[in-house]
């Protein structure tokens, strides 16, 4: 059988690679992880369908999709507003990802906190729940009153994850910023707002204690191997203990559409790494495995 990855998903509030055809081997903290790259990185499809041309996609793209598949993709991305008559109820949420790393957002009721692990939200708290279309409206209008973003970089969200402030501190500067959110006039006319209640996801991806970060995975490459320990998760990332020493993050992303086989556990590792950048923080005002 050919293990094609298709990236990490957080089914039930656990991470785990996905696989073509279906399969998921869920990750638990602690394990040791060795796999090596075969062939050449193929584009893994959308939506649930393979590519039709099987095409050849760079090593670094985090999409990780040819032009056609990428188009298919975002023609039925929520996020990208090619979607406007959802009559399902979707909710606003304030997520936090360090310090003065804030970002307004939409996603799915019935997808609960998925969407939040996914992005790898450290802390969060819901601010409403509506039509589609009111929660668009009332994530542009909170964007702009709050001085948020709509998106934080994964690169951010990983250089600060490290060296997190205690539950607390998130807790208030959420906090903050839902209370600032209820003082927008407008919004709550067409949403139903809702109390704030943070959420920690501190635990669900395993962040306390991390060493300091080396290095970031920069691609996979034809007969290149990846193993360590894994120490945590997050989003997309995993952040592995490298047999020497290093805490380095792979990012899976770059991991979609390449066919991966065990290696030996004695291998080194041998795959291009990226130094790991100093931190910016944000405004805080504003089988195989």
């Amino acid at each position: 059988m050919e293990w094609r990855c298709r990236g990490l998903g957080w089914a039930g509030g656990v991470p785990g690679l996905r696989w073509r055809g279906g399969k998921v081997s869920a990750l638990g903290y602690g394990q040791e992880l060795a796999f090596r790259a075969v062939g050449v990185r193929r584009c893994p499809g959308a939506r649930g369908n393979p590519c039709p041309l099987e095409a050849v996609v760079p090593g670094r793209a985090t999409g990780g999709r040819c032009p056609e598949c990428a188009r298919l993709d975002r023609a039925h991305s929520v996020a990208a507003d090619t979607v406007a008559d959802d009559p399902q109820p979707y909710r606003v949420y304030l997520a936090w990802f360090g310090p003065g790393m804030t970002k307004v957002g939409i996603t799915a009721e019935a997808r609960g906190e998925a969407r939040l692990l996914e992005q790898g939200a450290v802390t969060f708290s819901w601010l409403g729940r509506g039509p589609l279309m009111a929660a668009r409206r009332t994530e542009e209008v909170l964007r702009q009153a709050l001085g948020v973003p709509d998106r934080v970089a994964y690169e951010r969200k990983r250089a600060v994850r490290h060296a997190l402030p205690l539950a607390g501190e998130r807790a208030r500067e959420v906090g903050e910023l839902h209370r600032r959110a209820g003082g927008v006039g407008g919004w709550a006319e067409t949403l139903e707002p809702l109390e704030f209640a943070p959420r920690d996801h501190a635990g669900a991806f395993h962040l306390d204690g991390l060493p300091p970060l080396a290095g970031t995975v920069a691609e996979l490459v034809d007969g290149g191997v990846v193993t360590g320990r894994l120490l945590a998760a997050a989003g997309p990332d995993l952040h592995l203990l490298a047999p020497d020493g290093r805490c380095l993050a792979l990012d899976t992303r770059v991991m979609g559409g390449w066919v991966l086989e065990a290696a030996g556990a004695g291998e080194g590792f041998s795959v291009p790494v990226t130094a790991a950048a100093v931190p910016v923080l944000g405004n805080a005002q504003e089988g195989l495995f």
